[in-house]
């Protein structure tokens, strides 16, 4: 395959969530042609938490988008962790320093991220469905299911765990079914204090994963529980659980007698595991849950997601690069420079509170006194990345001191 001397955009994203449109952002206000495709036409719902960290936070003001546009938007000002043994506590955020934490739907998220990209300069093409790939170091036609083909110097996958540009290129790994797995739904009618507190909930028989409520600014709440993977949990097991997790008195108690579920729950797969992934294949790079960058302690992915695709697109831009081969080699390198450490922490770190006993204890430890409580909730919501403590180069005279986001 011969490359032409112009092709028909500076790159191609496929996929068009929180990753892609960061990227393509980020490029278009740089003055390059970016096309950004997606199956789906936005506004669409996509099963998630939609919970927004520190890190998911930053990265949005990065690329200078607006919470305001967001009509679910509610900022989270503190949280209330229950230990396995009962014990609550109740973790505060830095008050009148910015944002460390919010809560959005995907339906509107994903949806004002699209139109800011499209608004900075991206094409976007919606309803319009990946089919294959043919790449060279520096070159890529892209096919779609609909006939049509583009041509790009550089490709962003952003385009979910099951990539189909990674299965394209011959680079899926059967029988990949993620890391953790989750359930989520929404309610409403909520009269207890679920309606304006975020709670996390460390129920004995979830370790190392957890219970949660998140309250959204429509009144509603995102009601949910994510385990580790295990072999021995299946689909029907987990609806059980569900049933059961609504039934017991202290989550009963904080959503309020006569909650109301809205619509159906929703299940997902979380790949989190970036150190295994292949981020990237001659001019092609893999970004968001296609790099598998999703926390595996939290299972909280936005934020990386967020990052991996700023990082894709500082990497195109990095004026050291000489090729589209080399920028997606320089992308893979910083991908892991920011993620790896925190990836190896939170498997350690999620290894110790699959013990009842270790979770008893941290959480016993994190309501010791104020700076126990207000530190961890930083380090929680990820306002330092989660392995700072083991690298040293991550430190620095303002650790735990930043102002959160806008």
């Amino acid at each position: 395959m011969s490359s032409p001397t112009q092709p028909d955009f500076h790159t191609v994203i496929v996929g068009a969530g929180p990753s892609g449109t960061s990227a393509a952002t980020l490029l278009a206000k740089a003055g390059k042609s970016v096309c950004v495709v997606d199956k789906a036409t936005f506004p669409r719902d996509k099963c998630c938490g939609d919970g927004l960290t520190t890190l998911a936070l930053r990265e949005l003001e990065k690329i200078g988008f607006v919470p305001s546009t967001v009509a679910s938007w509610k900022t989270i000002h503190s949280a209330r962790l229950r230990s396995p043994s009962g014990r609550e506590v109740e973790v505060p955020l830095p008050s009148g320093q910015g944002q460390y934490a919010a809560v959005a739907t995907r339906l509107d998220l994903d949806a004002a991220l699209v139109e800011h990209a499209r608004h900075a300069g991206a094409e976007i093409r919606e309803n319009c469905e990946f089919l294959n790939i043919t790449a060279e170091n520096n070159f890529a036609v892209i096919s779609f299911t609909d006939g049509t083909s583009v041509t790009a110097q550089h490709v962003i996958a952003a385009d979910g765990m099951w990539s189909p540009v990674r299965k394209s290129l011959g680079l899926l790994e059967e029988g990949y079914l993620g890391e953790w797995h989750a359930f989520r739904q929404y309610a409403t009618n909520i009269t207890g204090p679920a309606q304006n507190g975020l709670y996390v909930w460390f129920e004995p028989d979830l370790l190392p994963g957890y219970a949660w409520s998140f309250p959204l600014a429509d009144g509603k709440v995102n009601i949910g529980f994510g385990v580790l993977r295990d072999g021995k949990r299946r689909i029907q097991t987990m609806k059980h659980t569900w049933e059961d997790l609504l039934t017991r008195p202290h989550i009963v108690q904080t959503l309020g007698e006569g909650f109301t579920l809205v619509d159906r729950h929703t299940a997902w797969p979380i790949p989190a595991n970036i150190t295994s992934a292949v981020l990237h294949h001659r001019n092609v790079m893999f970004v968001g849950d296609a790099a598998r960058a999703t926390d595996t302690l939290t299972g909280e992915g936005i934020g990386q997601a967020l990052l991996t695709g700023v990082l894709a697109a500082q990497a195109i831009l990095d004026p050291a690069s000489h090729s589209a081969s080399e920028s997606a080699a320089i992308y893979a390198k910083h991908a892991r420079q920011h993620l790896a450490a925190d990836h190896h922490m939170s498997s350690l770190l999620s290894k110790m509170l699959s013990r009842p006993l270790i979770a008893r204890g941290a959480v016993r430890i994190v309501g010791l006194n104020n700076w126990t409580r207000s530190n961890f909730a930083r380090w929680m919501f990820e306002d330092e990345a989660r392995a700072v403590a083991l690298t040293p180069r991550r430190w620095h005279r303002k650790f735990l001191k930043q102002r959160g986001a806008y």
